[in-house]
């Protein structure tokens, strides 16, 4: 019997969160991430991403996660198998929450960008999907054929 997830994800569950935002015009600024929708297990961030490089291309099989452009800018393209999207992101207080089996990679990093990731589990090299080809089976397997 094939096991099927119980809720598809598309493109239009990867969400912009906008994170608390606490201002001092004497001390900076001040952005906390919590009341996640899910809980913060792992947190990595990338920088110093040569001009005209891309990260990411996978996707998760379970794992959930939030990117924020701490610093700099960059776009994320999203694709879950039928629809792709572009999110350009470039305030440290705005999260892109992409969820479990969608895949995404990101490009157009400005100099001096690092985006950082909130991620709702630790790694774990099984959960990823490395192979376009690979990731489309699994969303037929999982979701039936789209």
């Amino acid at each position: 019997m094939m096991r099927r997830i119980m809720c598809m994800t598309t493109i239009d569950d990867c969400l912009l969160i906008n994170l608390p935002r606490h201002r001092s015009d004497r001390c900076g600024n001040l952005t906390v991430a919590d009341n996640l929708p899910f809980s913060i297990k792992r947190v990595y961030y990338l920088y110093d991403v040569p001009g005209g490089e891309n990260r990411g291309e996978h996707a998760h099989r379970t794992l959930n996660q939030l990117i924020v452009a701490a610093s700099g800018s960059f776009t994320v393209m999203l694709d879950d198998g039928n629809n792709r999207r572009e999110v350009f992101l470039n305030r440290p207080y705005v999260g892109l929450l992409i969820p479990a089996s969608i895949w995404h990679h990101l490009h157009d990093f400005s100099s001096g960008a690092v985006a950082l990731a909130l991620t709702s589990d630790l790694y774990d090299e099984a959960d990823y999907l490395r192979n376009y080809e690979d990731f489309k089976n699994f969303r037929n397997e999982h979701y039936g054929a789209d």
